[in-house]
């Protein structure tokens, strides 16, 4: 993620203007109006005399250095180039700029010679020296982070003007600096402090001695560079942050009321009160409180090591459009945490949730190991912050009687396992929502570690990446942890689908349950299919019966076992007309529509069924059956006839 202009985007996702902005903040002023100027003048002169362009060298070559500035920034914004941390990944424009710069002083100072005014030609070289000279002390009074600068065009009176704006320090340089600090405060004592311990190498060695590795997650400071917007301000000391600010909010981050200011004290003190005047909201190993925004973990006559702990919430929306799409990772939830705190005895844990804050909180408590959250939860809960919850809407489908899906279409089979040991799987799609919802009440904790399967099988198999078309589904394999928690003992997880239409999905945990799942739409077209049958017999007789329909072919079995669709089944269509085929299949003289089951078919009450959209092209033959590769074909059948 990039902090740019206020805003966290994706890398990926920045504005055109990403790149010329960062080069006009972070550009001194007098060499920043000298390369526009600069620019200008070579613009004015080529449209005047655009053929004097080719005949003139030093028109010709401003002009190329013109290029070789505009060029890569103009690629990059029409490209959607992937942008972050400034402009470094650019850094070799600035010499193609700086000529120019050195052109534009130079076209000024000819034209005021021009005119005869000698002084102000004087005047203006004089100035511009001034300019760069205030920017090479501006450089000195920076070292060593003289590559965070910033001009007059970004207010930064203050740290919290910059840090809300953009990302600083990326590459801790600032971190010699806060540990030298740190030395000064708490002279003769020996600090656990969490942060690279490459920067400690460079300190003297008696230093080095007060310095240990922070063994595990005990720490007495954190040094952090990266503002988080989980974290309240004052959990930053006040007084560290103005001592080194230098533009770059290196902040020293006290994990114990001794390590605070007085104002840090204060402000976490109120935060208690101010929690505990209310109801919480759950009760566990700690008890939460939610005021407005602000999530409060607290937990009465704490032990030393409780502060050690992270905090987590995770965001579940009922609708992605709800959050930034930037905020989501790979699963389908928002993350945010803090380290908790040891006061007066009493342990605490502040999160502000964001304003966009919205659906389901699974909230946790989880050990820190390497100063980062390790494991499973301590403990976990859920919460709704809005209605109907998750756990209300988990309530109702299963007072529908409706355990496999919200749809009646669902078809089911456990491998001959007890419905107890099977999570509950809802197909949830009820006010634009899209998503798979697991839930087991009493979870026991292997259950929560075993990976679930999930296939989804699309109707259109160019929805899925090349690669995994042969296969026909899309693999979207998880652990529980992944996608959501175990609140009170109970397995939750919620999973977003992919938008595109699915035919067919397929969930479980290996040897425990299998689940298949089919949309309203493709559910009612195997039903269509199936009712069709009615009074019908069967153009071909194999493992399967074979029905040619008007627009489909039928796979029908009566009794049927899992193992009986475990193979793949090929289908070759053979058309009347070689020219319906596409070009790349004409030399093997059929269309090779091979499929998995899952994919067009479903289960019955002991029956299996598929129906297989057919071509709309007239058919000669068509050859189907089953077959295990390396194996050869299981059954065979052949058909003629068609559309």
């Amino acid at each position: 993620l990039e902090l740019f202009q206020g805003r966290l985007l994706a890398s990926t996702d920045v504005p055109p203007h990403y790149g010329l902005t960062w080069i006009g903040i972070t550009t001194p002023p007098p060499a920043l109006l000298l390369g526009f100027i600069g620019m200008a003048a070579v613009a004015a002169h080529g449209m005047a005399r655009p053929g004097a362009v080719f005949r003139n060298t030093p028109l010709r070559l401003c002009l190329l250095l013109l290029t070789c500035f505009a060029l890569p920034l103009l690629a990059a914004a029409l490209l959607n180039a992937n942008q972050y941390n400034g402009w470094r990944q650019s850094y070799f424009l600035y010499a193609p700029f700086c000529l120019l710069a050195a052109g534009g002083l130079h076209w000024l100072g000819a034209a005021a010679f021009r005119l005869g005014w000698r002084r102000v030609r004087i005047g203006m070289y004089g100035l511009a020296g001034l300019g760069l000279g205030l920017a090479l002390f501006a450089i000195i009074q920076l070292h060593p982070t003289q590559y965070v600068y910033f001009n007059f065009l970004v207010e930064r009176s203050t740290p919290e003007a910059l840090r809300t704006q953009y990302y600083l320090d990326y590459w801790g340089l600032a971190y010699r600096e806060g540990l030298d600090y740190l030395l000064e405060r708490h002279p003769g004592e020996t600090l656990l402090v969490r942060g690279p311990r490459a920067q400690q190498n460079v300190l003297p060695a008696a230093a080095r001695q007060r310095l240990p590795a922070a063994a595990g997650h005990k720490a007495d400071y954190e040094l952090v560079y990266l503002p988080d917007p989980n974290q309240p301000d004052f959990a930053f000391n006040g007084g560290y942050q103005r001592r080194i600010y230098n533009n770059t909010l290196l902040a020293a981050r006290p994990l114990t009321a001794d390590r605070m200011t007085d104002d840090a004290v204060a402000a976490y003190q109120e935060i208690y009160r101010q929690a505990v005047a209310g109801k919480p909201i759950i009760r566990a190993d700690y008890a939460v409180y939610l005021d407005g925004n602000r999530l409060t973990f607290v937990k009465e006559d704490c032990a030393a090591a409780e502060p050690d702990a992270w905090f987590g919430a995770r965001i579940f929306p009922h609708n992605l459009e709800s959050l930034p799409p930037h905020l989501w990772r790979r699963g389908s939830y928002v993350p945010v945490g803090s380290h908790g705190v040891r006061l007066d005895g009493r342990c605490l844990g502040v999160i502000q949730l964001p304003d966009y804050a919205q659906g389901d909180l699974i909230l946790t408590q989880r050990r820190l190991g390497n100063f980062r959250p390790r494991g499973l939860p301590v403990w976990a809960e859920l919460y709704s912050l809005s209605r109907p919850g998750l756990g209300e809407l988990l309530a109702e489908y299963r007072a529908a009687g409706r355990p496999q899906s919200v749809h009646p279409s669902t078809m089911f089979r456990m491998n001959g396992l007890r419905a107890a040991e099977a999570f509950e799987v809802f197909l949830d799609q009820a006010e634009g929502r899209n998503r798979l919802l697991y839930a087991k009440r009493d979870c026991a904790l292997a259950e929560y570690e075993t990976r679930i399967t999930l296939h989804i099988y699309p109707v259109d198999l160019a929805d899925l990446p090349a690669g995994r078309r042969d296969s026909g589904f899309a693999n979207r394999d998880f652990l529980p942890d992944f996608y959501g928690g175990r609140p009170g003992g109970e397995c939750v997880a919620i999973v977003p689908l992919p938008d595109y239409p699915i035919a067919a999905i397929r969930t479980g945990q290996a040897n425990r349950w299998e689940v298949n799942l089919y949309p309203p739409a493709e559910g009612e077209y195997l039903r269509a299919a199936y009712a069709a049958l009615s009074d019908t017999q069967p153009d071909a007789r194999a493992a399967f019966d074979l029905y040619l329909q008007d627009s489909r072919l039928v796979y029908l079995r009566e009794t049927c076992a899992a193992a009986d669709t475990a193979a793949g089944f090929f289908l070759h269509i053979i058309p009347e007309d070689l020219a319906d085929l596409p070009a790349e299949r004409r030399p093997a003289g059929f269309a090779n529509l091979d499929f998995v089951f899952e994919r067009w078919g479903g289960h019955f009450d002991g029956q299996c069924l598929a129906a297989v959209p057919l071509p709309d092209y007239p058919i000669k033959t068509i050859r189907t059956g089953q077959h295990i590769p390396g194996q050869g074909e299981l059954w065979a059948a052949e058909l003629t006839g068609g559309r």
